[in-house]
């Protein structure tokens, strides 16, 4: 590993790596899967994560992981993350000790971040980083907050960071400080394993500390800076209730993002989004409205109140709702249009189609300038496989129409209403599928008296 001097001002754009520590047992989670696999905003814990290190331009991530989470084990390698088991656990240093080996040959920087830390914005962990670049030794991430509580203090001395304080070492004074450790850290990768080298369990839990590494690297010559954090970024969550407050703080600053996009947002605070929503400019989102991931929806689209959009993508100044649910690969083209308690699952609504009221579409592909009538349905599985179904341009489809799918509906071609279409309907074709009507004259008459008479004598028995 190649050695530094002391004080020694780094180039920019080294290498960069992330340990990411998820070794936790998550027992205040109360759950059968492991905490960092819990989501916010749709995406679980640890690949928010793992984003964060990617977008701030980590070459390489080590998830740190225990024996008995084989769940996140999984997910981590999915993930495309490099693996290192703790065990016994034995701290925060201990951790990160763990993925030594797994970076014997990177001789860049590494930051530490925590599997069930989700929030923090890659531009804040990018600061961190360049702090490095700037010449310190270490650079921790702080935030300021009004509740320092049982929070490390980060003590700073003429712009320096000085040392962690853990809160039951601490002085009045250093109580009194209110800028915190988020537990966030980075150091060059030679200056981080040999300053974990020195750390020692000399402590009531008997556990070896992270944050020891900041005074050790002082001792040796080098500076330590503390980069700020906005407090809603490093809210860690270990139980139920704060990973609802972690929702929360994503929810608001999604909502904030998108009406600074210029979105409206008819009630900003009934309005759920995930992680990868995409919502141009003058579209229009009604109060109740929950994206799940995958949604994107074009400008000028109106989405109603009351709807569940996952995995769709909605085109310009289209129509969705209310009560509507557009499944995943439900295509809604320009100036389209789902109305009120329609659902559609992968299919294409070609630009100008309506599907207004009471109707399932799935895997269909809908031409352009298409009107479906109320209550239609696509039958697309016959207990065994799904199937597909063609509506050419300009056609009409009538109201209760069951469109049996393998099924061809022609440009310009009509369906009666209440039809049960189980063959092609060539192009400008009417298609008739339901028995023809025949009138009983007086049937009902005799029904109802036949009806009275029964009642009586029930009655009077």
């Amino acid at each position: 590993m190649r050695k530094h001097n002391k004080g020694q001002k780094m180039t920019k754009n080294r290498q960069r790596a992330a340990v990411i520590l998820a070794a936790g047992k998550s027992t205040r989670m109360k759950s059968a899967k492991s905490k960092v696999l819990h989501e916010v905003g749709g995406l679980p814990m640890l690949a928010w994560v793992a984003k964060l290190a990617r977008d701030a331009g980590a070459d390489r991530i080590v998830a740190v992981v225990g024996e008995i989470n084989a769940d996140v084990r999984a997910s981590a390698e999915a993930l495309g993350l490099e693996i290192a088991v703790q065990e016994p656990q034995l701290g925060t240093g201990h951790a990160v000790q763990c993925a030594q080996d797994c970076l014997a040959d990177f001789d860049g920087d590494i930051v530490v971040l925590y599997a069930d830390t989700p929030l923090i914005q890659s531009a804040t962990l990018k600061r961190v980083y360049d702090g490095l670049d700037a010449g310190c030794g270490v650079s921790v991430m702080g935030f300021e907050t009004d509740a320092p509580a049982a929070y490390g203090r980060l003590i700073e001395v003429g712009g320096n960071l000085e040392k962690i304080v853990e809160a039951k070492d601490a002085s009045p004074d250093e109580l009194a400080v209110t800028l915190c450790n988020s537990g966030v850290m980075a150091a060059r990768a030679g200056t981080m394993f040999k300053a974990l080298d020195a750390v020692d369990n000399k402590n009531a839990s008997k556990e070896y500390y992270l944050t020891d590494i900041v005074e050790i690297i002082k001792n040796s010559g080098e500076t330590a800076k503390a980069v700020r954090a906005d407090e809603g970024e490093v809210l860690g969550v270990n139980s139920r209730a704060d990973l609802a407050k972690a929702e929360g703080f994503f929810q608001d600053q999604q909502r904030q993002h998108f009406m600074e996009m210029g979105v409206t947002l008819k009630d900003p605070d009934s309005i759920w989004f995930s992680w990868d929503t995409e919502i141009e400019r003058d579209a229009v989102i009604g109060p109740h409205v929950v994206f799940g991931p995958g949604a994107s929806v074009g400008e000028g689209a109106v989405i109603h109140p009351f709807c569940h959009i996952e995995g769709a993508t909605i085109g310009k100044d289209a129509q969705i709702g209310p009560f509507a649910r557009l499944r995943p690969g439900a295509h809604l083209c320009e100036k389209s249009k789902a109305g009120n308690f329609v659902e559609i699952k992968k299919s294409v609504i070609g630009k100008g189609s309506k599907i207004n009221h009471l109707s399932y579409i799935g895997d269909a592909e809908v031409g352009e300038g298409v009107n479906v009538g109320a209550g239609t349905i696509t039958c697309n599985y016959d207990g065994y496989a799904k199937h597909k179904t063609t509506i050419g341009d300009g056609a009409f489809i009538g109201t209760n129409s069951s469109l049996v799918a393998p099924l061809t509906i022609g440009a310009g071609a009509y369906l009666g209403s209440g039809g049960v279409i189980t063959e092609d309907v060539p192009d400008d074709a009417l298609a008739l599928g339901r028995a023809k009507q025949a009138n009983k004259e007086g049937w009902a008459k005799r029904y109802r008296a036949a009806q009275e008479k029964r009642k009586a004598k029930r009655e009077n028995s």
